[in-house]
């Protein structure tokens, strides 16, 4: 029985960072850790509207950044949601989201296996090609884009301005697209992405959507042809912590 023998149900989430960096700094934005998470969201494949996760002050304002109870709450919808059967998808999910998760709520055990079970499509086509898509580059290919309006660095300082539904909606457009991507491979068993010559490409995937722990037995690619190619460290690292 292949993966797409039953239909998935997928749940797509996305965090943003609360940490406000000037704008020249370059390099991991790991490195400048921690991070912080001011609001979380996720987009389920049977919703037409996302789920928003942010802490409160007293007169029920938006907090500067969530709190440790209300992450582990959104952890706990995150496993909910598994348990109802749905399959956690992200782009680069592995490589960030559930890292910092893992740090800001201090439930490291339970997101590396969230981790490890969940789809991260930017991870998968990592695995098979040896480099990097971005999200609005895999969302141009099905004649979609990311919002012009907000860009993610510069969400923490428009979560500080008060500016929190611009940024609420940011973070849910992410999760709908990343739905919406997911669906698209699952359906034509591939993900195209427009290049930076501006032209379609594709990459197969004739088994369908891997979890994180099926890429990661993916053979190596060629990378040869590469100055500094990534290793997949650098997006599983933290999991064996």
């Amino acid at each position: 029985m292949g993966l797409f023998d039953i239909q998935r149900r997928y749940i797509a989430f996305d965090i943003e960072t609360a940490k406000n960096l000037p704008p020249y700094l370059r390099g991991d934005l790991l490195s400048y850790r921690p991070l912080g998470i001011t609001c979380a969201a996720t987009w389920c494949s049977d919703q037409h509207s996302p789920d928003v996760f942010y802490s409160k002050r007293e007169d029920g304002t938006p907090a500067p950044q969530m709190t440790r109870e209300d992450l582990s709450t959104f952890i706990d919808h995150l496993t909910s949601k598994t348990q109802s059967g749905y399959t956690i998808v992200t782009h680069n999910g592995c490589g960030f989201d559930f890292d910092v998760l893992a740090e800001e709520s201090g439930r490291l055990r339970d997101c590396q296996s969230l981790a490890l079970a969940h789809v991260d499509m930017l991870f998968h086509f990592f695995c098979v090609k040896g480099f990097l898509i971005s999200l609005d580059a895999a969302a141009k290919a099905l004649g979609k884009s990311k919002s012009a309006q907000v860009d993610g660095a510069l969400a923490p300082q428009l979560w500080q301005d008060g500016e929190h539904d611009a940024v609420l909606r940011y973070v849910a457009e992410d999760c709908r697209l990343t739905e919406e991507i997911a669906q698209a491979g699952e359906e034509s068993k591939k993900i195209g992405w427009i290049t930076r010559q501006g032209k379609l490409a594709n990459c197969d995937l004739p088994g369908g959507w891997l979890t994180v722990e099926q890429a990661s037995r993916l053979p190596l690619p060629d990378t040869s042809w590469m100055d500094r190619p990534l290793p997949r460290s650098r997006f599983t690292a933290w999991l064996g912590r």
